[in-house]
């Protein structure tokens, strides 16, 4: 998407390092990249390309992404947060508490201790990206956390008023809901959904870009039979090795470094990568 709005929108921007803290959404999982075994691109590595090739300046533009699957809203404050500030970013995005909604927990304690991660990053002088949870209405396994999740967006409101910070709407972005927009695992989003989050993010922030809309195509119709059996195969690919995680504890984030624990240059290419962009 191109945008013209010369009122709203700038080609130029001030920011020279961008930092990323957050969990698998703010990783990139669901979006691998097939020249990188093991890398997931994502929507803030797109944010990141759009921003070194716009930046102006004898200052290079870096981005790091402390970002690691599976982390919850109080390892996140514990591993990234003072990493992420001895770094000295302007800019920096802070995705957390996700995990912790998905687990039960209570969304206005949550939102307590994310307050304090947010302050602490606020206090560096450095633009804060504060991101809301898309509406999960009809998904699957997770459907049914709705009404809590809407608690917590309101208070990442609270939480972003207070501290001057910006929020690119997950909730209001109802192209998410289209099945394209979702990995294979249905829990992330696919190359599809990163890059139209990437495109939000950017317009959040005034900047124009040239990350192109794309347009999903219609899903494949499939008979019953064919549902029945993809339901199975999803089931026991992605729910049951999940579930097994919960049970024991275990955090598929275990073992896992930050993709990017270093700022530096990021170009890429605008398409998305890892999947066909129409499907």
């Amino acid at each position: 998407m191109h945008i013209d709005d010369s009122d709203r929108f700038s080609t130029a921007h001030p920011w020279r390092r961008y930092v990323a803290l957050g969990d698998s959404f703010t990783e990139g999982i669901g979006d691998p990249d097939p020249h990188r075994p093991g890398y997931h691109r994502g929507w803030a590595d797109r944010v990141a390309e759009e921003l070194a090739r716009l930046a102006d300046g004898p200052e290079p533009f870096s981005y790091a992404n402390l970002a690691v699957r599976g982390k919850l809203l109080d390892q996140i404050a514990a591993e990234q947060v003072d990493d992420a500030v001895a770094l000295s970013p302007d800019l920096v995005s802070v995705c957390a508490g996700g995990n912790d909604i998905l687990r039960r927990a209570d969304p206005d304690e949550v939102a307590r201790r994310l307050d304090a991660v947010v302050a602490r990053v606020a206090a560096t002088g450095a633009t804060v990206l504060l991101f809301n949870a898309t509406d999960i209405k009809g998904t699957p396994v997770i459907g049914w956390l709705r009404g809590r999740v809407a608690i917590y967006n309101e208070n990442v409101r609270t939480i972003a008023s207070r501290h001057d910070a910006l929020v690119p709407d997950m909730w209001s972005l109802k192209e998410l809901a289209r099945p394209q927009m979702w990995a294979e695992d249905r829990l992330h989003f696919s190359a599809l959904g990163h890059h139209r989050i990437a495109a939000m993010v950017l317009e959040t922030l005034g900047v124009s870009h040239g990350l192109e809309r794309h347009e999903a195509r219609p899903p494949v119709p499939r008979t019953w039979r064919q549902a029945r059996a993809e339901d199975r195969a999803w089931a026991r690919t992605h729910l049951m090795p999940w579930v097994v995680r919960r049970i024991r504890g275990v955090s598929s984030g275990d073992g896992i470094e930050p993709k990017r624990p270093v700022p530096a240059p990021l170009f890429g290419e605008r398409m998305p990568q890892g999947s066909n962009p129409d499907g």
